[in-house]
């Protein structure tokens, strides 16, 4: 083949990828992305120098990314689909947008209870959802579960963002299925008893209002207090000082944990591309990239953790499978709702 025939062939899978065209090529792979990170690039990068398989990336935001590849069917251009939240990751899959993948690499690299069990998709990175107290108000001996959080002696006291948020949703999904429905209703309406103000702003936000006074214990993700420890700015590494992590749990089913994920579309024309990428992302290599990067827990075993990670210690997790508290989210958010939680 004439350089200008490979050149055609590129410039008509172009017009398959930015058209909705799904026309399959040896060598790439289309990848629609709501992670928006500028590391998640080099791991690309990476996986191109290696493979020679281009990675063709499309942004935006996760229920816009699921609404597309339902709207294109059939001739959807999408191999692969990278989100965050297995709430969000369950939608995929309900959408019809994802099909199961057996691959023994992804299904040695990532711990069951982190992958759907049928293959829809896949945990890239561990994210864990604790509490962030105040250092001069709160002893570590005072804290011990997320039910905990709905005693009496915290009332005024818990800071949250809203019931609208996916991570809230997968947290109170978990809780669930730990409790079932009635004894989770009881629980988020004692955690609205106890809120020092109405939800508002990201879990950055409620960090930030226990360092300041606001509240004196805050659920959050693990990675925004990460970043506030390591930011480049004064202000933010002066909030990270006042403030201390705890993993909630430890003495039943271990802490939360939620995932970075991604599953192979439904139409994928490079499908067999679409799983060699998915395994790339679970190998050492772009595991401490994640890990290093993002501030994310790796989900394969052998993996250095950042520092700032390592230096908060081992911790149990809660081995829930993702899928189960992804699927509770719609039961969890009205829940949420009825308990007053806005």
């Amino acid at each position: 083949m004439s350089f200008h025939q490979r050149g055609l062939l590129a410039a008509i899978a172009g017009i398959g990828l930015f058209g909705g065209l799904a026309a399959a090529t040896a060598a790439e792979v289309n990848v629609y992305s709501a992670r928006h990170y500028d590391t998640d690039l080099t791991l690309y990068d990476n996986f191109t120098k290696q493979t020679g398989i281009k990675v063709n990336l499309i942004e935006g935001k996760d229920d816009e990314l699921v609404e597309r590849m339902r709207n294109e069917g059939a001739n959807s251009p999408a191999d692969v689909l990278i989100t965050v939240d297995a709430g969000r990751l369950w939608r995929a899959q309900e959408a019809g947008v994802l099909q199961p993948v057996r691959s023994e690499t992804l299904e040695a690299a990532v711990p069951a209870h982190l992958r759907e069990p049928e293959g829809h998709w896949f945990g890239l990175a561990k994210r864990a959802r604790v509490l962030v107290y105040a250092k001069d108000r709160v002893q570590p001996s005072e804290l011990s579960s997320y039910e905990d959080l709905a005693d009496p002696k915290w009332k005024g006291r818990v800071l949250v963002r809203s019931s609208s948020n996916v991570y809230n949703q997968s947290l109170v999904g978990a809780l669930l299925a730990a409790h079932g429905p009635e004894k989770t209703q009881e629980w988020a309406e004692g955690v609205v008893a106890n809120m020092a103000r109405e939800p508002q702003g990201g879990d950055t936000d409620q960090i930030k209002a226990v360092a300041a006074g606001e509240g004196d214990v805050a659920i959050s993700n693990n990675y925004y207090l990460a970043r506030l420890i390591n930011s480049d700015k004064a202000e933010d590494r002066e909030v990270a000082s006042k403030v201390g992590v705890f993993f909630p749990n430890q003495d039943d089913r271990g802490t939360h944990v939620n995932v970075s994920g991604a599953g192979v579309a439904k139409n994928a024309p490079n499908r067999e591309n679409a799983v060699r990428f998915l395994e790339y992302l679970v190998s050492p290599e772009a595991q401490e990239l994640f890990a290093q990067a993002s501030y994310e827990f790796p989900v394969a075993d052998g993996v250095d953790l950042h520092d700032t990670l390592a230096s908060w210690g081992k911790f149990k997790e809660d081995e829930l499978n993702a899928a189960e508290f992804g699927r509770n989210n719609a039961e969890a958010l009205k829940i949420m709702d009825r308990a007053g939680w806005r």
